[in-house]
């Protein structure tokens, strides 16, 4: 089984990192931390670092100042469940699911999951199913169904759910073949430019221009940790998109926050101005999305050559399923982990992994991406496209092998988070205690220099550079 160091090494050296800055690297703790089967904690932790090491060479190449990186496994894996353990005025977070949301039996004695928090999701359910929003209501409906007929059918409607496959059932279809050739973090050059020269600053990311289009973790994850080293980060959301106020919150630390109505001519124009000024474009809206309103990478290199573009999908850019939306909690079901750890708990039916990591883990990696693209265009010039997908870093982390003991490790209490990682911030919403972040930089720490605030809060547009 691979260590930590040598999961990292993979993670640096497969996106053109010098394997020399390893050398500057420290991770501490010993796995597992929380219960599973699965190496959740050690994915955290080497995927927080990528993303630290990275930041920290970018200091170099600006600098010529080297500094060393830690990361404590511990530490990692809280971060990796920050949502958990964010209190707002001392008050911990509500309910996290909509009341229909969750693990449904079909007729045919499958399993599948349904993601309904969000409301057009919900009614595109019920609306397959014809029945009310109610759990008893689905679940006797899904009784007429076979699960991957229900699947494909809630798909095709504009809905989002998941039929609980194992490992070799997914590992059979095209999709999971089509993922077997693309690699953890896909980089590649999308058009030319000159170099762009780094902007003064004292940190790692100072000067850089980040627009922020993503929503519930992963995506919000990469903007988070990105402003965690310097970056002007700028949310773009719209007024009458669905959120999940608890996750905006948690993931909003260092950002700036602003509405802009895409599907309008007037909304269109002011990204484009704002584009135009950026140095990464990071989007996690579902495939294609962007691209009609007139966004694609392509059109982005043309709109600001040397732009770094990245784009989260959920199962990967290739594929039958590349255009199919999904969450965290879908792929696991999907690819095999809940039936897995459903299977070493003794479980007859879905087990969820301990944190949601493929959101959190896939979030650390673009950010990961977004600057190692950036240190090759102050390099060669050029304009980039960064791929991720939360089907891919679960492939990643299945290859990194299981835990025989792994699933009787006592869990993570908030209390023991609280009294090692968490710090107190203000913010719009009120005071925040929130687990900082856990890549320990020795010359430019990590912090956020901007608070918290709900959506919508700023103008549209960049503030000054120094």
């Amino acid at each position: 089984m691979q260590s930590p160091a040598d999961i990292l090494k993979g993670i640096w050296t497969s996106a053109g990192g010098d394997a020399a800055a390893l050398d500057r690297v420290r991770l501490t703790g010993t796995e597992p931390q929380i219960p599973s089967s699965f190496r959740v904690a050690v994915a955290g932790q080497t995927t927080i670092a990528a993303a630290g090491l990275a930041a920290a060479e970018i200091w170099r190449l600006r600098s010529g100042e080297a500094q060393d990186v830690s990361v404590d496994m511990r530490h990692a894996v809280a971060e990796c469940r920050s949502e958990r353990y964010l209190r707002v005025d001392d008050k911990p977070p509500p309910p996290a699911w909509d009341a229909i949301a969750g693990v449904y039996r079909t007729g045919d004695g499958r399993f599948v999951r349904c993601h309904t928090n969000f409301p057009h999701h919900r009614d595109a359910v019920c609306e397959v199913l014809g029945c009310e929003a109610e759990r008893e209501k689905v679940q006797a409906a899904l009784m007429r169904w076979k699960g991957e007929d229900f699947e494909t059918a809630a798909y095709a409607a504009g809905g989002v759910v998941a039929l609980m496959r194992s490992y070799d059932e997914w590992s059979a279809l095209p999709q999971a073949r089509a993922l077997a050739q693309l690699p953890l973090v896909s980089i590649e050059r999308i058009g030319e430019a000159p170099p762009k020269p780094w902007p003064k600053g004292d940190r790692p990311l100072s000067g850089l221009r980040v627009l922020d289009l993503s929503r519930v973790i992963a995506g919000p994850v990469a903007g988070r940790t990105l402003a965690a080293h310097g970056a002007d980060v700028l949310l773009v959301s719209g007024p009458e998109l669905p959120a999940i106020p608890w996750l905006t919150i948690d993931t909003g630390c260092g950002k700036l926050t602003t509405f802009i109505e895409l599907k309008s001519e007037f909304g269109r124009a002011q990204l484009c101005e704002l584009l135009k000024d950026a140095d990464i474009f990071s989007q996690g809206y579902r495939p294609r999305a962007l691209a009609a309103l007139g966004f694609a990478p392509e059109d982005a290199a043309q709109i600001n050559p040397g732009i770094v573009y990245v784009t989260l999908s959920a199962y990967g850019h290739a594929g039958p399923w590349a255009e199919r939306r999904g969450f965290d909690s879908l792929v696991q079901t999907t690819t095999g982990f809940n039936h897995a750890e459903g299977q070493a708990s003794g479980i007859d039916g879905p087990k969820e992994l301990p944190a949601q990591i493929l959101d959190h883990a896939t979030g650390y990696l673009m950010a990961f991406g977004a600057m190692m693209a950036r240190s090759r265009q102050a390099r060669e010039g050029g304009s980039w496209h960064v791929r991720v997908s939360l089907a891919q870093t679960g492939r990643w982390l299945w290859n990194l092998g299981r835990l025989d003991s792994g699933l009787n490790t006592p869990d993570l209490t908030g209390e023991a988070v609280h009294a090692a990682f968490i710090e107190s911030m203000p913010s719009g919403f009120g005071t925040l205690k929130a687990v900082r972040h856990s890549a320990v930089l020795s010359k430019t720490p990590a912090q956020w220099s901007r608070p918290a605030m709900p959506l919508g809060s700023h103008p549209a547009q960049w503030p000054a550079r120094s």
